[in-house]
Order: C-alpha cells, then structure tokens, then sequence
C-alpha cells in the first residue's frame, strides 16, 4: 500500500537525455539558420548563371516518412533579477537585567527575595521556614530587570519641582 520506490539512476539519466536533446536541438536550429544565410547569398549570385529548378519528388518524400523536424523554439531574454529592497528590522529594546536570590516553597510560589550579595540570608531563611513549617523551602537565582533608572527619573521630576517653588 506504499508508495513505487523511484529509482534515482534512471531518473538522472532520462534528465540528462532530455538536457542533450534541448541543446542538440539548440544547435540544429542555429545551424539551420546559418545555412538559411548562406543559402540566401549563394542564391543572389546562382541565378545568372542557373535557373531555378524543382528538385524530385522523392527527396520531399523522404522527409515526410522520417522524423519531422523539430519546431523551432525562441530564446528569451534573460531580465536581470530585481533588486530586492531590504527593510531593516527594528532590534528590540534591550532591557538590564539582575540577579537576586529567591525563596521558594514546594509549590514553586516565592515566598521573598534577596539582593545578590545576601546569598547566606536567603539560605539561612529557606532553613528556618522548612524547619517551622515542615515543608520543603529552597533558594534559586531570579532575573529581574532592573528598575533603577526609571525610578532617578521620576525623583528628577519631583526634585526639580520641589527645588523651584517660584516656578507652577
């Protein structure tokens, strides 16, 4: 019920068959049209000295039982790709982050938190309240993103209008 296993060997070499036939044809056709040419400027000097005549019968003949001659195909220009026009992607905002000890109970919910260098107090309280409460507290690092600029932004603020009373 699966599907025909393809052979990939055959399959390459009927591509490549194909490819020599589209350039063998190609060739013919140039071919056919240089001695179209050369027909054609023989033919303006032949006719002083021989007069037309019709060629037998038998030869058109032949044509016909053969192979028919293949149809001629026209070449297109090749158009240069168009230029593609590049929007450049907004890069994200890039936000601080720090670093700060975290207390949590077995059901992963924080219980407090403390500054980095507050390592010893964070694991001193996960002891107290694992033992008091007989349950399961440990500490893990947490990322947080750091707020510190927005808050001296806003005591800008308010200390530039504090600083000013003449000024409403």
């Amino acid at each position: 019920m699966g599907r025909k296993i393809l052979n990939r060997k055959e399959m390459r070499a009927d591509f490549d068959a194909a490819e020599r036939r589209k350039k063998d044809d190609v060739e013919a056709e140039e071919t056919e049209e240089e001695e179209e040419d050369d027909d054609e400027d023989e033919g303006e000097e032949g006719d002083e000295e021989e007069p037309d005549v019709e060629e037998p019968a038998a030869d058109e003949g032949e044509e016909e039982e053969g192979e028919e001659a293949p149809k001629k195909k026209k070449v297109k220009a090749v158009k240069p790709p168009k230029a593609v026009k590049k929007t450049r992607a907004r890069t994200p905002k890039i936000t601080r982050m720090k670093v700060i000890w975290g207390v949590f109970n077995n059901s992963n919910q924080r219980v407090a938190t403390f500054d980095y260098p507050r390592r010893k107090d964070a694991d001193d309280l996960a002891a107290k309240l694992s033992n008091d409460k007989k349950s399961t507290h440990f500490v893990q690092p947490v990322k947080e993103p750091m707020e510190e600029k927005e808050k001296e932004k806003e005591k800008d603020k308010k200390g530039a209008k504090d600083a000013n009373p003449d000024k409403k």
